[in-house]
């Protein structure tokens, strides 16, 4: 019996173990694949858009922007105040020195002179009452004056120090609000570098070119759904567009620095087809409406900074991006040539400049077509 159970258990160790093997190996597998989807949830968490980037860049450039905007009239407030304080201070100055030199005069008049004695002789030396009572009026009213002078000077002297003690908190608030500036302007140029830093490495890294062509080709389809969405539901009906054709001025004065339509990208020889056109131009330079019409879209748009889309109606629409303020909202109703925002630099370019683009039921048209010829 010892002998049979000897024999079985030798028989079935090799089946018992590679059945512990299997089981290992699957336990190894299972806590391989486990590893592998922990990195690939990584990976898809760390994978994010190229324009969201850019777009998240372009958003803390503005509120930057703003805050030194308001840091610079903060700081030229106060050196308008300073100005002021000093032409205040100068002309107490100056009156402190005409009454100065009155009360010297007026004091070697007195030593010399006298008073009580004087004036006595004075009020005695009238041959009458009538003309002594004239002249204690004119004596009060020297005494009035002198008394006024006085009063003057004094006041001038506690002016003169209120004055100097605004002043110098005005100077130190000054040294305050210039190292504000200064910080945000530091802030500014490291937020600039780290933007030219991503847009620098899209140009030069193939794979990254492409995804953001193809994120921009996602967002003009999206601009796309936008204006059929304001035609389904907006019933604004302007007319007189389609007859303007190179006879509208132009959004911004400068030059057409990316042009309209097809191209092939220099570095990477892909194509590229450009829906509107890059007008370079001052930064904070004026965005003004070719034409009359109604805002449908007026906010931060990915891949096109802060944009503003207006209707012109009979399927026409203009696209002003790239925008560092917007002025119209919205649902407002703008005139020819408004002011609807400030050129800058919130788009994917790193230059001053107007993204502009005219569309036709969606469909894009070339810009230059329809703007007036001087510009071309």
């Amino acid at each position: 019996m010892a002998v049979a159970l000897l024999l079985l258990v030798t028989l079935l160790s090799p089946v018992i173990s590679r059945a512990a093997d299997l089981q290992s190996r699957y336990k190894d597998i299972q806590e391989r694949m486990a590893e592998q989807k922990e990195k690939i949830g990584e990976a898809l968490g760390r994978e994010s858009s190229i324009l969201s980037e850019i777009e998240e860049m372009n958003r803390k450039l503005a509120l930057t922007e703003k805050e030194l905007k308001r840091q610079r009239r903060a700081l030229r407030r106060t050196e308008s105040e300073i100005r002021d304080t000093n032409g205040r201070i100068a002309n107490i100055d100056n009156r402190l020195a005409t009454r100065k030199n009155w009360i010297k005069r007026k004091l070697r008049v007195m030593q010399r002179f006298g008073y009580s004695g004087d004036l006595l002789m004075l009020l005695l030396s009238a041959r009458d009452a009538s003309q002594m009572m004239r002249v204690w009026r004119d004596l009060e009213s020297i005494a009035a004056y002198d008394n006024r002078v006085l009063d003057e000077y004094r006041h001038d002297l506690k002016e003169l120090k209120a004055e100097k003690a605004r002043l110098k908190t005005l100077k130190s608030n000054l040294l305050l609000k210039t190292g504000r500036v200064a910080a945000e302007e530091k802030e500014l140029a490291e937020q600039r570098s780290e933007k030219e830093g991503l847009l620098s490495s899209v140009r030069h890294e193939k794979d990254a070119h492409r995804k953001m062509l193809m994120e921009l080709q996602e967002a003009s389809r999206k601009l796309l759904d936008i204006i059929r969405e304001s035609y389904r539901k907006d019933t604004y009906a302007g007319r007189g567009f389609s007859h303007l054709k190179g006879k509208l001025h132009w959004p911004v004065n400068g030059r057409v620095a990316i042009p309209y339509g097809p191209q092939k990208d220099p570095q990477f020889d892909t194509p590229v087809f450009r829906n509107g056109i890059h007008i370079k131009t001052a930064s904070d330079a004026d965005a003004r409406a070719i034409y009359g019409g109604k805002v449908i879209f007026s906010d931060w748009f990915k891949g096109y900074g802060q944009l503003i889309i207006v209707n012109h109606g009979g399927g026409y629409n203009s696209l002003y991006g790239n925008l560092s303020q917007i002025f119209s909202h919205a649902g407002d109703i703008i005139k020819s040539n408004q002011v609807i925002g400030k050129v800058g630099t919130s788009g994917i370019l790193n230059a001053p400049g107007l993204y502009f683009e005219i569309r036709y039921k969606g469909k894009p048209l070339d810009p230059t077509q329809w703007l007036l010829n001087k510009r071309r």
